[in-house]
């Protein structure tokens, strides 16, 4: 049985896309991410908000960068606040997020908070996309400190 030319080339051609489709690239984002939310939150006289959890992440590709990013959900306002800078090496570590409160009046009581890992590849020095990469939502108590 003779095959003929054409239908050899896509095969072929669909063996090498699969192979590349499916082999793990070296800037392939790890799977190994995970972060949760405390469940207590705690706003300053001042009106500072300090949001925190935990995370564990692998290290981001070569082209990228890890950050977190916590957003509190209160009284029909919406406030997202960047954390430290992740250390990603697979232990589980605390993050804290904590930003004047000026623009959303954060008062004690009942709260939401969404916190994201977010995976940054970059281009160069600008970045190129922002992928989320774990997230946790909580309802939370907003406390006086």
């Amino acid at each position: 049985m003779r095959i003929p030319a054409r239908r050899m080339a896509l095969a072929a051609f669909s063996a090498l896309a699969a192979t590349t489709l499916f082999g793990a690239p070296a800037g392939a984002t790890v799977f190994n991410q995970g972060i949760s939310v405390h469940h207590h939150a705690y706003v300053a006289a001042d009106g500072t908000v300090t949001l925190s959890g935990s995370y564990h992440c692998e290290q981001a590709s070569p082209t990228g960068a890890m950050q977190i990013k916590a957003t509190v959900e209160h009284g029909g306002g919406k406030l997202s606040v960047g954390a430290e800078q992740p250390v990603c090496d697979g232990k589980e570590r605390r993050w804290v997020a904590t930003a004047p409160g000026r623009w959303v009046h954060v008062r004690p009581g009942h709260a939401v908070v969404t916190a994201e890992l977010q995976e940054i590849r970059l281009s160069g020095l600008m970045p190129k996309s922002v992928a989320t990469v774990a997230e946790a939502t909580a309802d939370v108590e907003v406390r006086e400190h």
